[in-house]
Formats: structure tokens, sequence, C-alpha cells
């Protein structure tokens, strides 16, 4: 009897110790860095050739079209179909809870105006993550905000980096300088913490905002905020009459899907100034219509309208946003920053 009872005793033990050792071992392998050598079918030369065109992690892989990769890397669409799954898999790219989506939230940061009511009418200020468009006509505002981002960004983000692309040579380092004195920083640090690209047509604009991945990924730059000042000046001139809209159109397409891409993948503000026009078929109300139709609207997280107010004031209306209720402050541009009225 004593034998008898011995042996499923040593059974259970066997049993209960199998299981912890395989609970053990997963979460190894999971926790494993998964790189561009272990995706299917990409070897040395593919990685060279992904690497020189700035995929140079598996995010951007996964983020990818497979005919991007086709046309950088030279592999079959299946090749690239297979690249994309096995690197989306890994990173466990899906679908997500709306309480995972809330704790990603937290990562977005606030930039300031320095306008206690400009702040009030975003929330807190312009957010990270996302892409803020601000059209007007001249003279209402739109640089001087763009200015203003550089040097606050800074505050906020101590050591980081500010990229802007000039497309109408209305960068100041000047006004930075004034700025930054307002804001009690040190403005020889302010000035060379911001990276300044001028922008001669519509594809070097468009080459510009793709080197900003490469300043992040390969040399490592923190980069928080992204101006592009304006955006439509070069498409509005290159492509002229109502044949060519649809051409436009499709490029402006592709160029905001670029900023939104890093403005997610990276946590940037994205911030760009539009241009406007004056819609002669409107007889009653404000006919000032902003460039670009629906392509940068849509594209767009939040949309304000700036416009020159009473005593040389500035008005902002909050004309789109996700979570924030339709709205406008009053505000005054000084020397030293935006200041309530």
């Amino acid at each position: 009897m004593k034998q008898v009872l011995v042996e499923p005793k040593e059974v259970k033990k066997e049993k209960m110790e199998e299981p912890k050792e395989v609970k053990v071992e997963e979460p190894k392998e999971d926790q494993k860095e998964v790189g561009l050598s272990d995706l299917p079918g990409v070897g040395a030369a593919t990685i060279d050739k992904l690497q020189e065109s700035g995929y140079t992690g598996v995010m951007s892989i996964a983020v990818a079209t497979p005919g991007e990769l086709v046309e950088v890397a030279g592999v079959t669409e299946s090749a690239a179909r297979k690249m994309i799954n096995a690197a989306r898999d890994s990173m466990s790219m899906g679908f997500e809870s709306g309480a995972d989506l809330l704790i990603k939230r937290q990562t977005v940061k606030k930039i300031t105006t320095g306008s206690k009511a400009f702040d009030e009418l975003m929330s807190g200020g312009f957010e990270t993550a996302a892409i803020t468009e601000c059209y007007g006509e001249f003279g209402s505002g739109k640089t001087q905000v763009g200015h203003l981002l550089a040097v606050n960004a800074q505050k906020v983000f101590p050591g980081s980096t500010v990229v802007y692309v000039d497309t109408e040579n209305t960068f100041r380092p000047e006004r930075i300088i004034e700025f930054a004195k307002g804001a009690g920083m040190d403005s020889n640090k302010v000035l060379a913490n911001i990276k300044v690209a001028r922008a001669y047509n519509t594809d070097h604009q468009m080459l510009m905002t793709e080197k900003v991945e490469d300043l992040v990924s390969k040399e490592g730059a923190n980069i928080k905020v992204l101006i592009i000042d304006s955006l439509t000046a070069h498409f509005r001139a290159e492509f002229i009459g109502r044949g060519t809209l649809a051409e436009r159109q499709q490029k402006l397409n592709k160029h905001m899907h670029t900023l939104l891409k890093l403005a997610d993948t990276h946590n940037l503000c994205v911030y760009v100034t539009n241009q406007v026009m004056s819609k002669p078929d409107v007889f009653f109300g404000d006919p000032t219509q902003a460039i670009g139709g629906h392509i940068v609207a849509h594209a767009s997280t939040f949309r304000l309208y700036l416009r020159k107010g009473k005593k040389g004031s500035r008005v902002a209306k909050l004309v789109d946003a996700p979570n924030l209720p339709d709205g406008e402050c009053n505000f005054f541009v000084t020397t030293e920053g935006l200041k309530d009225v």
C-alpha cells in the first residue's frame, strides 16, 4: 500500500513542475527585440537598401505600404507584404481597448502659448502627436505663433530640438531672441536648438519633412516640434488652373499623411500655417476660406482661424477639434510673446 501511495505523489510533483518551467521560458522569448534581420526575406543587402531610405527599425516597416518597400528594397509585392505583416505581428499592432488608448494619451504634452485665453481655448496649449493647422490672411499672426512655439517648446521640453521648414522666407532669428528674452531663456541656446530648412518647391518641402525621420532615428535628435510655414505656398504656385487641381490635391494628401505619421510615431507637435482665399460667391458673412480644401481639413487634428481684431489685437477661432468645443479668444502679439486683452 505504501508503494501505491508514493507513486501518485511523484506523478503529481512532475505534473506541477512541468507547467512552471514552460511559463518561465515563454515570456523570455516574447521579450526578445525583433530587428530588420528577423523579418522574413530580409538579408544584408535588403537591410542596406532599407536603411539608406530611412527604414531603420521595425516600426518604420510596420507602418509602410507594400508599394513603398517594393520601390525602395526591390523586393516583390508578396515579399513586402510578408515583411509588413511580420513587423506588425512582432509589435502586436492591432485593435486596442479604449483603456489602453487612454494610457497612451497620458504621453501627450501641451505647449503653452503664454496667453491664458489662448491656452484655455486649446485646453492647455498645442498638443503633441497631432497636427495643428493655423490659417488666416497676411498679418494675422500665424508666423508669430510659429516662432513662439519654437521658443516655448524648449521650455516645456528642455534640450529638445525644433525643426522649422520655411517656405516663404519668414523665419527671423531676431524674433526668436525677443521671445526667448520675454520667456526668461538663453536666446543663444534657443537658437542653437532650432534647425531651419529653406524649401524652394513642393518636392524640396516634402523631402525636408521626410528628413525629420532620419534626424530622429539616425542622429538621435530629440525633436518635439515641427513647424511648416507655410504649408500650401509652393503647392499654390506650382499647380495653376483647374486642370492640375487633382494632381495638386493628391500630392498634398501624401504630404499631410507623412506629417500625420511623424506626429503619431514620434509624439511630435506639428504646426502648419495655411494661406487663404476670398470666395467671391459669399455675399454675407466672412468670405475667407483656407487653401487645400477638404484634404488639409480632414488631415489636420486642430484647425485655428486667425484674424485681425480691434486696436491691434488678434482673434483666434477654434474651427475644428476632436475633443474641444468651438470657441474664440482675443490676444495681443507683443515683443515678449502673446498677451491677453
